[in-house]
């Protein structure tokens, strides 16, 4: 069987084809434009696939609700052509088939817990850390949503005492998105992370602030792998140094055998980015089961 993936991200739409073990056919990747522009285009790659279901996976905030009269609809975006979006019943409507929704981290876990570094684990946390950041928890086998979906980027954070920098974020300035996310680092530094590779003081700086929310997580959901995602991730280099600063910022209050084998514990995105296109395919296979 086909299944059709829409990585609907804030920049690109990534729209792919997949099969039943979430093996990547074909993709293609599309500007997120605006709805009248973009979503024509998708829907036109889509239609004469023959897919059994659709996986969407999307940037946000989303309503994720089934019961909800917004369910499906990027909401509050600072996107704002696509503010109030129904994207979920657009796609619907044309190609009348099975959709599974989540968010676009979401997918992202949902792909490293199926096919990847988190493969057969329960409790897993997965963050992306990029132009923005943001977080996907897997709790007990089930993605966690509640009243909404976790917005873990914006978890307040403690300034480093040599930091004077006030943060990026405009809702809250010195979040975790806006102490550690891309344009926060050039902002602060004057260049983009990328050009400041061979700069320690950079990276330990950011390794403070990403190990100061994973601390935080760890004590709230103690997850059993934590898994990191997004272009600042792509600076290897600040795997050791996060690690080394979980471990001083915990404070020995924890031992546990995940915490003693932290490399294992702490890791990087395993599927060559495409661990979102892999989990909108999961989601096109759950939501084609559940109608079947």
């Amino acid at each position: 069987m086909l299944y059709g993936a829409l990585e609907a991200g804030g920049t690109k739409m990534i729209c792919a084809l997949g099969d039943e073990n979430g093996r990547i056919l074909e993709q293609i990747s599309l500007p997120t434009i605006e709805p009248s522009v973009t979503m024509p285009r998708i829907i036109e790659y889509f239609r004469d696939k023959e897919i059994t279901g659709l996986g969407i996976a999307c940037f946000g905030p989303i309503d994720l609700n089934p019961n909800s009269a917004t369910y499906g609809f990027i909401t509050t975006t600072p996107k704002l052509k696509w503010a109030n979006f129904n994207i979920v019943r657009t796609m619907k409507e044309a190609l009348h088939i099975p959709i599974g929704f989540d968010t676009d981290v979401n997918g992202s876990l949902l792909g490293e817990v199926c096919y990847g570094a988190a493969k057969g684990l329960e409790n897993v946390l997965y963050l992306t850390i990029g132009t923005g950041v943001g977080g996907g928890v897997m709790a007990n086998g089930r993605l966690l949503h509640g009243m909404l979906h976790p917005e873990l980027g914006h978890i307040t954070m403690l300034p480093h005492p040599s930091d004077s920098y006030r943060g990026h974020c405009p809702y809250h300035g010195i979040c975790f998105e806006g102490m550690a996310a891309g344009p926060a680092i050039e902002e602060r530094w004057g260049r983009k992370g990328a050009e400041l590779a061979d700069l320690p003081e950079v990276w330990e700086l950011e390794a403070y602030y990403i190990a100061q929310a994973l601390k935080n997580l760890i004590l709230t959901l103690s997850p059993e792998r934590i898994i990191l995602g997004g272009g600042v991730m792509h600076q290897l280099q600040l795997f050791p140094m996060i690690r080394a600063s979980v471990l001083t910022q915990l404070n020995g209050y924890l031992d546990t055998k995940e915490l003693r084998d932290i490399d294992h514990y702490i890791v990087p995105a395993s599927l060559h980015d495409d661990q979102g296109i892999m989990g909108c395919i999961k989601l096109a296979i759950d939501a084609a089961a559940l109608s079947a």
